[in-house]
């Protein structure tokens, strides 16, 4: 809660105690005066959201309270049920303003600001999500890049599209996330770019996720000299906002339709795990459901997307906004969860790329089959022993370069987003118990050293960053490949 959140809930609520509980007048000026004050400090600093509206009801009951003020006093039954009802409305008040708050993401620490805009891409594919079928996919994509520019429009935190789509999964109304106005992304709307060549990095969301998402890590990254071409994967991201208004949000009924029935290809899969069978023995059947199951469409159409942002790299390049800005040469995948198979399949089949991460996510499809020919970086969450890992199958080969595979201890799947900040209850968020700071700082740690040393050909000693985090856990692989 924001400070006069705190005094104006405290305040009213000490009010009514008193008066119910103990046996003292308290002058009606003062009360009224303190009241108001509070009130429209709150109001005026912090502003109205409707997370607080059980505490206006704690306030306008103190208030008329106060204007009636009777000397008969109440029953002690009476006193009993009017005390369990504050209690109730002050135990809602705390909640819904703390596990929806108005929070405080990171500041980027690298020697950059971070500027922002918005690109429309329309490719030139069928858009097989919709029934039209002259319907061709297009693209939001949020690009994030360095800057020196320290003061300007504070980029805001989510867009409609995105805030709208988010209310929709949860059958709230569109209105329920305008409180995310309050939250200082530290990001700026059309900044000045900084006047250098940075390497391109291509990232990838969550399912029925968005880039918007990601401020904490992706703003961290690109702080250290990075420019991030962030898309959202049209009618399977939570929701984009084009630029002539008109809203996208997550195809239910397609999702529906395309898992429908197929739970069948990984259930010999989670069998084989419960059963308890060997490593040896285990791999074709896990292999198998790599190969067959649904997600590897969607990892692979996403897949397709990427590279459609890569094609136009050139393009950017050579005029407009990010003219002579962008190192073609050093252009590097990464994404979360669906997000980050989705960047692996991209470095499989994509040779202008020269480096891909993957963050906590299955890499469904081909790869069982084969190994990158480029440096992977794969970062997992702290699943639970007993959790099926599809990826020690999927990755047995790993890269003919060099695979690193890290475990940040301590983490859940949502740890890489900016979940455990917007919802700071472990119980809801799914983040783990590690602190979302530190979540952040570790994993944005791997993934700029990870391209420091791929894309920009500096000198870094993994082995520093792994004893430096005890929550880390780091190995790599090298392959045929590697410098020996």
């Amino acid at each position: 809660m924001q400070l006069f959140e705190i005094l104006l809930l405290s305040t009213s609520i000490i009010y009514l105690l008193i008066n119910l509980f103990v046996q003292k007048s308290i002058e009606r000026k003062y009360v009224l005066g303190v009241l108001i004050v509070f009130l429209l400090l709150h109001l005026l600093i912090d502003g109205y959201r409707w997370q607080m509206i059980p505490t206006y009801l704690i306030w306008l009951i103190a208030w008329i309270t106060s204007i009636r003020r009777s000397e008969n006093r109440s029953s002690t039954l009476v006193k009993v049920f009017k005390g369990i009802g504050l209690t109730l409305l002050l135990v809602i008040g705390i909640f819904l303003p703390s596990v929806l708050p108005v929070f405080d993401l990171p500041e980027p620490e690298g020697p950059y600001t971070v500027g922002t805009k918005d690109i429309f891409l329309k490719l030139d594919r069928e858009e097989i999500i919709t029934e039209d079928d002259t319907d061709k996919r297009k693209l939001m994509i949020k690009v994030w890049y360095p800057s020196h520019d320290s003061d300007g429009h504070l980029d805001p935190y989510i867009d409609e599209g995105g805030r709208h789509g988010f209310a929709q999964k949860y059958g709230l109304p569109n209105s329920t996330f305008n409180y995310l106005d309050k939250v200082n992304t530290h990001v700026y709307r059309d900044a000045t770019i900084a006047d250098e060549k940075f390497p391109v990095l291509i990232f990838s969301h969550g399912y029925n996720s968005k880039a918007n998402n990601y401020y904490a890590l992706l703003s961290e990254i690109v702080s250290h000299g990075y420019i991030v071409f962030a898309l959202n994967h049209t009618y399977e991201s939570i929701g984009s906002t084009f630029p002539d208004g008109t809203k996208t949000f997550f195809d239910y009924q397609y999702a529906q339709k395309i898992e429908s029935g197929t739970w069948e290809d990984m259930e010999p899969v989670i069998a084989s795990f419960n059963e308890g069978l060997s490593f040896e023995d285990r791999h074709p059947i896990v292999k198998k459901g790599l190969k067959n199951y649904f997600v590897r469409d969607i990892v692979e159409r996403w897949a397709e997307d990427l590279t459609g942002v890569v094609d136009q790299i050139d393009t950017w390049n050579n005029s407009g906004f990010f003219e002579g800005k962008l190192d073609i040469t050093n252009i590097g995948v990464f994404g979360h969860s669906r997000g980050g198979g989705a960047a692996g399949e991209t470095l499989l089949t994509d040779n202008r790329i020269k480096a891909g991460a993957n963050i906590d996510g299955v890499q469904w499809g081909r790869i069982v089959d084969t190994s990158f020919e480029d440096p992977f970086l794969f970062i997992s969450a702290d699943w639970p022993e007993e959790k099926e890992d599809l990826n020690s199958h999927a990755y047995i080969h790993k890269s003919k370069y060099v695979f690193y595979e890290a475990r940040i201890l301590n983490t859940g799947h949502s740890s890489f987003m900016d979940i455990p900040f917007m919802i700071p209850m472990e119980m809801l968020n799914q983040a783990g118990d590690i602190e979302p700071e530190m979540g952040i700082e570790i994993t944005s740690k791997l993934v700029t050293s990870f391209f420091d040393k791929h894309l920009k050909n500096k000198e870094v000693d993994f082995s520093l960053l792994d004893s430096k985090y005890d929550l880390l856990n780091l190995s790599s692989y090298k392959g045929e490949f590697a410098e020996k």
